[in-house]
């Protein structure tokens, strides 16, 4: 349930962090935290190509701020598959790949009908064009695996979250909203913002 709040609670500005523009140096401009709606505009204000995921924008902007250089975006394959073409275990996994009704047909008949594109298994195999249909299925055993046994990752861009896993990890009795007020006084600090037993000051501070 905490994983799925949509971080609205973050469009907070805090009046220690430098303000988003070209003035800004690199490496400060990584030291803080900027919504992606912030880098987007930020982006399209300085033409750089704005499309992407938050680590993208940032890796864009970044280069921007450091070498005054504008670095295109990745281009997208949208050469269509042949939906004829049949699949097989030998079969190269394509580049760009899509979750097509095909696709999850042929894993099902391989994999069972419990089968399903989890996230994990999705960036597999966009992350390994050209292995083939074989490795994706001994590479899906090993993820239902490790679900079993261990927490998903959580992606570097989905800060928030990762900030209110780990603390409600390490304080199972606090509340929502007391996350939430560590999790701003986090984000308006320099440096990393990953969950520390120290954030928990500005609770009693506030009181």
């Amino acid at each position: 349930m905490i994983l799925k709040n949509c971080c609205r609670n973050n469009l907070e500005t805090n009046d220690k962090r430098p303000e988003l523009d070209k003035k800004l140096k690199a490496q400060d401009f990584l030291k803080w935290y900027y919504l992606k709606e912030e880098l987007i505009a930020f982006c399209k204000d300085n033409a750089i190509p704005c499309n992407g995921n938050k680590k993208e924008l940032s890796e864009r902007i970044f280069m921007f701020l450091k070498e005054g250089k504008i670095t295109e975006a990745a281009r997208r394959n949208n050469k269509r598959v042949d939906k004829t073409e049949e699949l097989s275990l030998d079969r190269k996994i394509e580049a760009d790949f899509v979750c097509s009704q095909r696709h999850r047909e042929f894993f099902k008949q391989h994999l069972g009908k419990s089968f399903s594109f989890n996230v994990t298994f999705q960036n597999c195999l966009k992350n390994n064009a050209g292995k083939t249909y074989a490795d994706a299925l001994e590479a899906y055993k090993q993820i239902k695996k490790e679900y079993k046994t261990k927490k998903k990752d959580i992606a570097p861009q989905f800060e928030y979250n990762s900030y209110i896993r780990a603390f409600f990890a390490d304080n199972p009795d606090r509340t929502l909203a007391e996350a939430i007020n560590c999790w701003k006084y986090k984000k308006s600090q320099p440096g990393d913002h990953r969950y520390e037993l120290d954030d928990l000051k500005i609770l009693s501070s506030s009181q």
